[in-house]
């Protein structure tokens, strides 16, 4: 089992390669389609996407968590 300070910093590892791939990606893809970007611009396409990822993981980690402990069935009896 993890301690909290493990999973805060696999957390935030996970955060930076994620974010270092979208930010490669978005300069490597976008001009395939024509859009040419600036890094600036990959930058904080890659924030709002990180940003949009967090939100997704933590609603989706909640949600595993009640159904693995069940504590969604406890609430609704």
């Amino acid at each position: 089992m993890q301690t909290k300070l493990g999973s805060f910093i696999e957390a935030w590892a996970n955060i930076a390669v994620g974010f270092a791939i979208n930010f490669t990606a978005n300069l490597l893809v976008f001009p395939l389609f024509g859009f040419n970007i600036s890094a600036g611009q990959a930058f904080w396409v890659g924030v709002i996407f990180t940003v949009i990822s967090l939100v997704r993981s933590y609603i989706l980690r909640r949600w595993f968590n009640g159904l693995k402990f069940g504590h969604h069935e406890q609430q609704t009896k």
